[in-house]
């Protein structure tokens, strides 16, 4: 239970809850203590709006970002309260400034959560209409709000600056971890392989999430600000985690084929997953000394895996009851280089702890780092392009408008206490997506009831003024700390805060909680209504865009690849970029196919076919990626003709795969095609033929390096070309079930 309660109060939510309880309890303490508890308040809201926008980026750009934010919430209550009194320009001012706050999420992050937090200010905004100077004074104090919540976030920035970037290099350790103990569990006999794909695959979505949260933070602040000790040893760990993760993904066998080559030498095979398993609890060890100025000690551990594997391999070369045993011994020997590779680059996480690396090379590896993050401009034209049924959040910002405005109005016309409880239960839990929102009223009801009744029970009991303050700023910090990542805890918690409050400042504590509930029903039930009758964005109506994407990436990165591959020399900046965009493009159709998987079944169209196709590109990409890292850990000889032949051909089919997804003409003669394909194999299946011939001779190291390129080339070759037909093939089928 103490480990549970420490890991939280260690967590990003936490430290940002702890933010946002300062710059708002301050404040109302404060003037409080002054007699102006509502200016006090007023202060605190402004802190609270500018709250969701404080995202993980550089200096510069919170600063920024936070700056704006507070003028546009600030302006928001102006304008509500200047048109108030004129209902015939007010309604459709109001809607088109709903509609307007909405449409701001598709600039990115940064601009959705300016998107949530405008449409706070505008349903509070109803909570105190003021008039004459007032809403000048007002808004003042909402602005100051925000410049002291920046304020609080740049003093949490200075105490402890690398604070942020520490706690999400510990959580992506860990999920490292737990992808190589997934691919681990591959290796077991009798293994759900298809089930632990795809939890691989919802592991690769967290794991993006991470990644690009940190580039944001690593890669500004040394673009902007040079690089400090402590910054470069966790870029180094970094970009390290993300070559672990691409030669995880890597390392891709036929297990079903090994189990059975294996089957009289099983314990090869459990060497190697031991040792993956290995490799996982010194990564889950590292990631608790991300905060220790020592690195942990591995006791050698991994050394003693890896001297395991390496003599069990040496057992299989040496039994004279294996008659054939090149093609075993060349599997195991590109299974025994993978592990050590990952030994290594493990070993340099271990080492940038511990400030063992002093020689890093940022000049080559690390030159325009800012290609890598996502561009901070926001053209009108963006917008322009979106003002249409065609896009998911044109009809979200249309259904949320349309949702708000019918909240407002019966909270208008029907005797509810506070509309804008109304309209805020229907921000917090709209989303573009049916099964998010359902999932979230459902959250919000029961934390809201719960909540209401255990508040209830204390305020009953307690008449201490004090301590109810205590509990109620208590309830904040947990409830805020628990929104991301439980709802339902947090809407309980948020909820028990609220009633605390109002335990404070009002006497009839009862009246409050029974309207708190029912606001709060009729909130989340407009919400959820409104997301499955007006314009509907169901999933599979919007998943095409995700698998064009995949196999574009997917595309792209094995054409980088082949470039590498032919032309040798350093690993350039496309490639790299392309490896990105691949592995962010997978978890984005993941999540896509996440959001589908919790809609009605009879919303599910095409479900099978979709997760097809995110189990293929998953799987090419595994190929592609396992190529990409022998080619640059190995010496390599120069791309054959077949080579090149043979990657054009999947390319092209994947080419063909994007124009059907894209409804775009193309021209691909399978049958031409296939015949030259069978031949550039066979040219290749002769080489490694030939290689093979002579079965009782020693293994030269130079001839043995060739075999084992000559083996894995082959291999992944002939795996990506089948996964290409796969892929074109499903798309077929996807694409003409979107026209039924």
């Amino acid at each position: 239970m103490l480990q549970k309660i420490r890991k939280h109060t260690n967590s990003i939510a936490f430290v940002n809850a702890l933010k946002i309880t300062i710059a708002a309890v301050v404040p109302v303490i404060f003037f409080s203590w002054l007699g102006y508890f509502t200016i006090g308040f007023a202060v605190a809201l402004g802190a609270f709006f500018a709250f969701p926008t404080d995202i993980p980026s550089s200096i510069r750009h919170k600063i920024n970002g936070l700056f704006v934010a507070s003028l546009i919430f600030a302006g928001i209550n102006i304008l509500v309260n200047i048109f108030i009194p004129y209902p015939i320009i007010f309604y459709p001012f109001l809607t088109a400034l709903l509609f307007l706050a909405s449409m701001l999420t598709v600039y990115g992050q940064r601009a959705t959560m300016v998107s949530f937090s405008a449409l706070l200010a505008i349903s509070l905004s109803f909570a105190h209409i003021h008039e004459g100077w007032d809403i000048l004074i007002y808004a003042g104090y909402t602005f100051a709000g925000g410049m002291f919540f920046l304020l609080v976030s740049l003093i949490f920035h200075y105490l402890q600056p690398h604070r942020y970037a520490e706690i999400e290099l510990a959580a992506v350790i860990k999920l490292t971890a737990k992808y190589l103990k997934l691919r681990g569990d591959l290796w077991s006999p009798g293994a759900n392989r298809q089930k632990i794909t795809e939890k691989q695959l919802n592991l690769q979505v967290e794991v993006n999430t991470i990644h690009e949260n940190l580039r944001k933070v690593l890669f500004s602040d040394k673009i902007n600000s040079g690089i400090s000790a402590q910054s470069k040893k966790m870029l180094i760990a970094f970009i390290t985690l993300v070559e672990i993760q691409e030669l995880a993904l890597s390392t891709s066998f036929d297990h079903d084929k090994l189990q059975g080559y294996f089957k009289k030498n099983p314990e090869v095979l459990l060497a190697y997953q031991n040792l993956a398993y290995k490799l996982a609890n010194r990564l889950n060890k590292l990631a608790k000394s991300v905060h220790k100025p020592v690195a942990y000690s591995s006791k050698h551990d991994i050394n003693d895996a890896l001297k395991k594997l390496e003599k069990g391999i040496q057992i299989y070369k040496n039994d004279p009851h294996v008659t054939d045993r090149t093609e075993g011994v060349l599997m195991l020997t590109n299974m025994s280089k993978y592990a050590k590779n990952q030994v290594e680059k493990i070993r340099i996480v271990d080492r940038a702890f511990s400030m063992a690396v002093k020689s890093f090379d940022f000049k080559e590896r690390n030159n325009n780092l800012e290609k890598f993050l996502t561009p901070q401009y926001y053209p009108i034209r963006t917008l322009i392009e979106n003002l249409s049924f065609s896009s998911t959040l044109f009809r979200h910002s249309l259904r949320l408008t349309c949702t708000i405005m019918v909240g407002f109005i019966i909270g208008q016309f029907l005797p509810f206490q506070n509309v804008y409880w109304i309209l805020m239960t229907i921000v917090v839990i709209m989303r573009p997506g049916y099964g998010l929102t359902k999932e979230r009223s459902y959250n919000r009801i029961f934390g809201t009831v719960l909540g209401a009744i255990i508040a209830f029970g204390i305020v009953s009991l307690v008449k201490n003024n004090t301590a109810i303050s205590i509990f109620a700023i208590m309830c904040m910090l947990i409830g805020i700390s628990f929104t991301q990542s439980n709802y339902k805890v947090g809407a309980t918690f948020i909820t028990m805060y609220v009633v605390f409050v109002y335990g404070i400042v009002t006497p009839n504590i009862y009246e409050v909680i029974q309207f708190r509930i029912i606001d709060s029903v009729v909130g989340a039930t407009l919400a959820f209504l409104a997301n499955y009758f007006l314009w509907p964005s169901w999933e599979f109506l919007s998943t095409k865009p995700f698998v064009t994407r995949s196999v574009e990436a997917n595309r792209d990165y094995l054409k980088e690849i082949a470039v590498f591959y032919n032309n040798k020399g350093i690993v350039s900046l496309d490639y790299r970029l392309a490896r990105k965009k691949a592995f962010i493009e997978i978890g984005n159709l993941m999540t896509s196919f996440q959001r589908m998987l919790q809609e009605p079944k009879s919303k599910q169209a095409l479900l099978p076919q979709i997760n097809k196709l995110a189990v293929m590109n998953h799987s090419l990409l595994s190929a592609t990626a396992s190529l990409g890292t022998y080619i640059q850990s190995h010496e390599t000889t120069s791309a054959s003709d077949a080579f090149n032949f043979i990657v054009d051909t999947v390319i092209k089919k994947l080419t063909a795969a994007v124009a059907i997804l894209k409804g775009e003409p193309f021209i691909f003669d399978s049958e031409k095609d296939e015949e030259a394909l069978t031949l550039r194999f066979q040219e290749l299946k002769k080489v490694r033929e030939k290689l093979y011939a002579d079965q009782n001779s020693q293994l030269e190291s130079e001839t043995d390096d060739y075999r084992q390129e000559v083996q894995l080339v082959i291999e992944q070759l002939t795996w990506m070309n089948n996964i290409s037909d796969n892929i074109l093939k499903v798309t077929k089928e996807f694409v003409s079930g979107n026209h039924l």
